[in-house]
C-alpha cells in the first residue's frame, strides 16, 4: 500500500512537468521561427488584416529600407476573401490593390511565389514599412527557406514604390552672379 501511495505522489509531481514539454508541432514551429530570424525575417504574433478575425496570427515581416518605402496593398487567399474582391492570380484577391501597377520585375516572380505558397498562407500585405506574410506555419524550416529568396527579391523590387512621395529635404542651388 505504501508503494502505491509513493507512485501516486510521484505521478502527481511528474504530470505537470510533462505538460510543460513542447509538443512536436511546437518544436517544429520554434525551429522554423529560429531559422527565419537568422535569415533576417521578423516574426510577430499580430492581428491580421482579415475581417471578422479574432485573435492573432504569425506575421513574417521583411522590412523595406527606410529611404525606400514600399507600396500599400493587401492580397487575400480566396478562402479568406469575398467573391466581390478583384481576382489577382491563382486564387488570390486584392482586398486593397496597389495604386500603381506592380513593375514587371516584381509581377512575374510574385505570381510564381503565390502559386508555391502553402494553403495556410492567407494574406500578403505591403505597407510603406514592410512586406508581411500571414500564415499558420504549416511547414518546416527547410521548406520555408525555399521562399526566402523570392520574398527578398520581391521586397527589393517593391522598395521605393511607395504610394506617397518620400519627403526629402530641399536642396538649394547656389546661383552665382557673373559680373
Amino acid at each position: 500500500m505504501e508503494w502505491l501511495i509513493i507512485v501516486a505522489i510521484l505521478m502527481f509531481i511528474i504530470t505537470p512537468v510533462m505538460w510543460l514539454k513542447p509538443s512536436p508541432k511546437q518544436k517544429r514551429q520554434m525551429a522554423l521561427r529560429e531559422s527565419a530570424k537568422k535569415q533576417g525575417v521578423t516574426i510577430k504574433m499580430d492581428k491580421p488584416p482579415l475581417h471578422h478575425f479574432r485573435g492573432t496570427m504569425p506575421a513574417y515581416r521583411w522590412y523595406y529600407p527606410q529611404g525606400a518605402p514600399g507600396p500599400t496593398f493587401v492580397l487575400l487567399r480566396d478562402v479568406s476573401a469575398s467573391d466581390a474582391l478583384e481576382l489577382y492570380h491563382a486564387g488570390w484577391r486584392w482586398r486593397i490593390a496597389p495604386l500603381r501597377a506592380l513593375p514587371d520585375n516584381a509581377t512575374e516572380p510574385f505570381k510564381a511565389l503565390l502559386e508555391r505558397l502553402p494553403q495556410d498562407a492567407l494574406v500578403i500585405e505591403s505597407t510603406p514599412g514592410s512586406l508581411t506574410l500571414w500564415w499558420w506555419e504549416s511547414q518546416n524550416a527547410e521548406r520555408f527557406t525555399t521562399y526566402l529568396d523570392d520574398f527578398e527579391q520581391l521586397k527589393r523590387s517593391l522598395s521605393g514604390l511607395s504610394d506617397k512621395p518620400v519627403n526629402k529635404p530641399l536642396q538649394t542651388q547656389s546661383v552665382g552672379r557673373h559680373l
